[in-house]
């Protein structure tokens, strides 16, 4: 049996980028996850960042995903190979391709507005 899912939570670093390749669109996302331990007494925060390849319908809805968003995110962790201009060398880097995106800001700003509301309404 094999298992490759990861699940992760973070925020966007940028607004979601979408690239068009030979008539298939994807969209890919900057998601940023932090970490701390403590050394020496004093805490050390790391920051990773993970890129987050999205296709399909799911890749239209990421697409309007902004920067800051809070977002979680699962999928599998994929490596692929590509030719550096840079370098003139093969390079790998790895991905999430992503099978499930649930914004978890949308639901606190939400609260923030219906008790607003609420409040206005008391008031009057």
């Amino acid at each position: 049996m094999y298992s490759n899912k990861v699940t992760l939570i973070g925020f966007l670093g940028n607004d979601a980028e979408v690239r068009t390749n030979n008539d298939r669109s994807l969209t890919t996302l900057s998601l940023a996850t932090k970490s701390s331990y403590k050394k020496d007494g004093k805490y050390i925060e790391h920051t990773e960042w993970h890129r987050c390849v999205v296709f399909g319908k799911l890749g239209e809805f990421a697409a309007t995903l902004k920067k800051g968003a809070h977002i979680l995110v699962e999928g599998e962790l994929r490596s692929r190979k590509y030719e550096s201009t840079k370098t003139n060398s093969e390079q790998t880097t790895w991905e999430i391709r992503v099978d499930s995106i649930l914004k978890l800001d949308r639901a606190a700003k939400a609260a923030v507005e219906d008790s607003e509301e609420t409040l206005e309404e008391e008031a009057a």
